[in-house]
């Protein structure tokens, strides 16, 4: 009777393999679900580092874009300012592109301009907006070939198309500390100094 009783006693496992067996399932459970939400978050910021990244080319492309025209070229250079817009900015572009070509062309000017710093200011990709600010170099070519040169800063808005991130809005920041930079930049040609 006394052997019996030892035997089943050996044939169940203790009651502490058996808290350490659930212990090691929980650990393992928590590493995975630790690790897939580590995972799941890192690729979220992942992603929206990708995404900010793609405004930011897009927003310094486009401002860059907007502010360089040879008037030997001007189809050219009207192309691409209407490539890089949408919306009312797209719009204005086109129905002012026939006067403003003229007035290019009559003052035989090339402006110019290369980017020198930019960041994206807010991003909201669910609602495909965004918004940058582009520090540029303006040059520009009179028909004398004098040079003139001009530093600036810009505030873009861009929305998201089925072609990519395009600008929507485009004009000058403001300057100094009496006003700060507003949220919603008014749409306007741009139109290179000189012209």
């Amino acid at each position: 009777m006394a052997r019996r009783t030892v035997l089943a006693a050996r044939g169940r496992p203790p009651l502490t393999a058996a808290a350490g067996l659930a212990a090691a399932l929980a650990c393992a459970f928590a590493v995975w679900t630790g690790s897939s939400w580590y995972a799941e978050a890192h690729d979220e910021r992942a992603a929206f580092a990708r995404t900010r990244d793609e405004v930011l080319q897009a927003g310094e492309q486009g401002v860059q874009n907007m502010n360089t025209l040879d008037h030997g070229d001007l189809t050219h250079g009207l192309d691409l300012w209407e490539e890089s817009a949408t919306g009312d900015l797209l719009n204005e572009l086109k129905d002012s592109r026939k006067q403003f070509a003229q007035q290019v062309e009559k003052a035989g000017t090339t402006t110019t301009a290369k980017v020198l710093s930019g960041a994206v200011t807010e991003l909201d990709e669910r609602a495909g907006r965004a918004r940058v600010m582009v520090a540029t170099r303006v040059t520009v070519v009179a028909a004398d070939h004098r040079t003139s040169t001009k530093d600036s800063r810009m505030l873009g808005e861009l929305t998201r198309t089925p072609e990519g991130w395009k600008l929507s809005r485009l004009g000058q920041a403001p300057v100094g500390d009496a006003a700060a930079p507003s949220t919603t930049p008014s749409a306007g040609t741009p139109t290179p100094s000189g012209s």
